[in-house]
């Protein structure tokens, strides 16, 4: 099996408990006796967590090696599962592993380990990052699918599962040590690009905290009193058209360029965002967010590539690291305060803040990177120019 179908293999395992949780994670702890306010308080655990394990990749995989790291991460997801079904001491602990995703985003150090594997691995990064993420959001859509027609338990067992695999997995990939942590410091031209470019990240993420999986299944069963046998059909349904998008964004961005699909896609997606608790049915609320699916992730794969290729190889451990740690660290903030509107009725005004943060981040990010050249090596010579 080649090094992609690893890599490809690992984050199908994880994906797929990743969709399972979102699905039925705020709703059983709801069942459980939890407030909103709790339950927003528990996404923010999990995601500050995921967050700090993601930033401190580099130092692991410098100390540990990546094979150490990654299988360490899938022995604490089946701890995680463990602790899950437990009391609330116990959902605390496991939301502080660094490896819970209530809103089925990836969490941890594994992301960042498998990116720089797949750009690593000969050209065409863009098209191999798009793949790595249709598989995702796929296995997301089928672990959605899953929890419509399973118990929590049964979950939870999901979660276990996936940790093993990812596990087995992660021992037969190549120890990437010496290759993410090259010992030569980046170039004077590139100072600052990363850290501008996961400053306006943050901000995407902040905005997107307000509306993770979990708690957009936890407002359609608040809104229109459905449960997981329909939501968990309905997200099927968007990761499936997330994941046709990102192959779309592959071919629009080898027209139009990296940053120009990044913005120009994404703030369609954020109106629609916006409109979604202005529905007055579910079959409305629905369509809209399905249309919304349909375009707001082809700024993934894209956004990877961008990252990767505007930095020199030496600084691209770094870049994926930091962009990577600061999206779940900026999401962690917004769960609380979408627990604190929903505890109070105001159900729809997550939707609104999300949308328009999110828009005010694509027209930042086109103001500040609009013809920002790519480092001359071979990844930034395999994808088109920025400006289109």
């Amino acid at each position: 099996m080649t090094l992609t179908a690893r890599v490809f293999a690992s984050r199908a395992f994880r994906s797929a408990a990743y969709g399972a949780l979102a699905v039925v994670f705020a709703q059983a702890l709801a069942l459980r006796g939890f407030s909103p306010l709790a339950i927003g308080s528990l996404i923010t655990t999990a995601l500050l967590a995921g967050a700090l394990a993601s930033a401190l990749t580099g130092r692991l995989v410098r100390t540990f090696g990546t094979r150490i790291t990654m299988a360490g991460s899938g022995i604490a997801m089946i701890v995680a599962a463990a602790l899950l079904g437990g009391n609330t001491p116990a959902v605390v602990i496991a939301c502080l592993l660094g490896v819970v995703s209530p809103g089925a985003q990836d969490v941890g150090p594994f992301a960042a380990i498998e990116q720089l594997a797949l750009v690593i691995d000969g050209g065409g990064a863009t098209r191999r990052l798009s793949w790595y993420n249709v598989v995702g959001a796929a296995a997301i859509a089928l672990g959605a699918l899953a929890a419509a027609v399973v118990p929590f338990s049964g979950v939870l067992a999901l979660y276990g599962l996936a940790g093993a695999a990812a596990f087995v997995v992660a021992l037969t990939l190549p120890d990437l040590r010496l290759r993410v942590e090259p010992a030569v410091e980046p170039r004077p031209k590139h100072v600052g690009i990363v850290e501008r470019l996961a400053a306006l990240f943050a901000l995407d993420a902040f905005a997107g905290g307000f509306v993770v999986q979990a708690f957009i299944a936890y407002w359609l069963s608040l809104r229109f009193g459905v449960g997981p046998e329909t939501i968990g059909p309905l997200l099927f349904a968007a990761n499936v058209l997330a994941a046709l998008s990102y192959l779309v964004a592959d071919r629009i961005a080898a027209r139009i360029g990296l940053l120009n699909t990044m913005v120009f896609t994404h703030l369609p997606s954020n109106v629609l965002l916006m409109l979604v608790p202005f529905m007055p049915t579910f079959p409305l609320a629905a369509a809209v967010l399905l249309a919304r699916f349909a375009l707001s992730q082809m700024d993934v794969p894209t956004r990877q590539t961008y990252t990767l290729s505007l930095v020199p190889a030496s600084d691209r451990a770094r870049a994926a690291g930091v962009t990577g740690a600061v999206r779940p660290a900026a999401a962690s903030v917004a769960p609380v305060l979408t627990g604190i509107a929903f505890q109070f009725a105001a159900l729809g005004l997550p939707f609104v803040l999300a949308g328009a943060l999110k828009i005010g981040y694509d027209l930042a990010l086109l103001a500040t990177f609009r013809g920002a050249a790519f480092d001359s090596d071979d990844t930034a010579r395999a994808v088109p120019d920025a400006t289109g």
